[in-house]
């Protein structure tokens, strides 16, 4: 049975092999920055550790590089397959190449283009196969089997974890005094080899878990003290989106975490807002999940904190409405609606107002057909970006009322 203490052994080794590619360019060592907005918003000392930084964009590099470092060396493993919501595979499909063995990976239907996109630019071939990773991965392993192939696990298998467990030596090398780590939660591989790390250098270190409220195994099997499998996820934290968490990474979350807590999709994306202004960094739902984790409070903290951003693999169209969304919710984007007299120059009068405010107008609409508006008159809608300054709305709404507009002021 594999022990915490069995992993952070793999890990020092890992860090060796880790290190030789860091020397060569081919895996980075990632920095460990100190944020000044999220030690406010926490009152804290918090530090991202940026895996979003790291080749492939995450953190799964390091377990694929390790796990098939090994096999390559001690199995002579010359076909490798895996099932992946989008980051493992890139991480299976880069490290392949560095070794110039052929990599087969298994990815949902639904997987974002940009991950599937950059997986075949690292030469994988590339099958999309069922609407989860559990149903691709369910593929996967019976593809290995037929091909004769080696097997590379997202999450469940001790080099692949004690490999992500290089990132906890990594911190406790630039950070010598820590008193929380937090870390998203998917199948459970990064988190159990950063606690293995952690806790066996450090066992005063409280590790908590941050898993989405879409696809919560991990947060339901520890509370209930068996592995729970759950039939549907949703949630834009999609690198963390798995059904079942594994029967390795469930043994040594048991023992090692401290805490476990859920965030949803609105305090993700807001989280991922807050990296972006304030720390100028581009995340993914589940990079962001830790953050979400400080912003909302689920997690209380003092002391020096790091957070795991593991990831920044985020669709360009996804950023575009998370960032849109989280806008909406910190009311930086409002709706603005009310009836105008249908006749030319009422619009011009009311968007000049606006205009004089500072207000950006981001669209607008008209509803003259509704048979309970009053002839004569149109229901006008404007979603507008309100500028950065306390009682923006109030101010606006006062303005339009001077001049005689009955307006409302709404989230989008």
């Amino acid at each position: 049975m594999v022990t915490p203490r069995d992993i952070y052994e793999r890990a020092i080794e890992a860090l060796n092999v880790i290190r030789d590619a860091q020397s060569k360019g081919l895996i980075h060592r990632t920095p460990l920055l100190r944020s000044e907005t999220l030690s406010t918003i926490s009152n804290a000392n918090v530090w991202l550790k940026l895996e979003s930084l790291q080749k492939t964009g995450s953190f799964k590099v390091r377990g694929a590089y390790f796990a098939i470092s090994n096999a390559v060396r001690k199995l002579g493993v010359r076909h490798v397959v895996t099932a992946s919501a989008g980051n493992h595979a890139q991480g299976v499909a880069y490290a392949s190449s560095l070794f110039n063995i052929k990599a087969t990976v298994v990815m949902p239907q639904y997987t974002p283009w940009i991950k599937i996109a950059r997986t075949k630019r690292y030469g994988a071939e590339v099958i999309l196969h069922g609407e989860s990773y559990t149903e691709s991965e369910e593929y996967a392993l019976g593809l290995a089997k037929e091909l004769g192939a080696y097997y590379v696990h997202a999450y469940n298998d001790a080099d692949v974890i004690a490999g992500q467990g290089t990132i906890g030596l990594e911190i406790l090398e630039d950070l010598r005094d820590i008193d929380y780590v937090i870390v998203p939660v998917g199948g459970g591989g990064l988190v159990s080899g950063i606690a293995s790390v952690i806790k066996t250098v450090s066992p005063r270190t409280k590790v908590i878990g941050v898993q989405s409220e879409g696809a919560p195994s991990a947060y339901l099997s520890l509370r209930s003290g068996r592995i729970i499998t759950v039939e549907r996820v949703d949630t834009i934290a999609d690198g963390i989106a798995v059904k079942r968490i594994g029967d390795l990474t469930f043994k040594l979350m048991s023992e090692l975490l401290d805490d476990i807590v859920l965030v949803n999709d609105l305090e993700i994306a807001r989280a991922i807002l807050i990296l972006a202004e304030s720390a100028k960094v581009i995340a993914e739902g589940a990079g962001a999940a830790a953050v979400a984790a400080l912003v909302s409070g689920k997690v209380r903290v003092s002391g020096n904190v790091v957070a795991i951003v593991s990831g920044g693999n985020i669709d360009m169209t996804m950023l575009f409405r998370v960032i849109s969304k989280a806008l909406a919710i910190e009311g930086r984007i409002v709706k603005i609606s009310g009836l105008l007299p249908d006749r030319p120059g009422m619009l011009g009068k009311v968007t000049t107002v606006l205009g004089e405010l500072g207000v950006n107008i981001l669209d607008v609409f008209h509803e003259r057909y509704d048979p309970t508006i009053t002839p004569g008159y149109a229901e006008v809608s404007f979603i507008v970006e309100l500028p950065p300054e306390e009682g923006a709305a109030d101010k606006v709404m006062k303005r339009l009322s001077e001049l005689g507009f009955n307006f409302t002021i709404s989230k989008p």
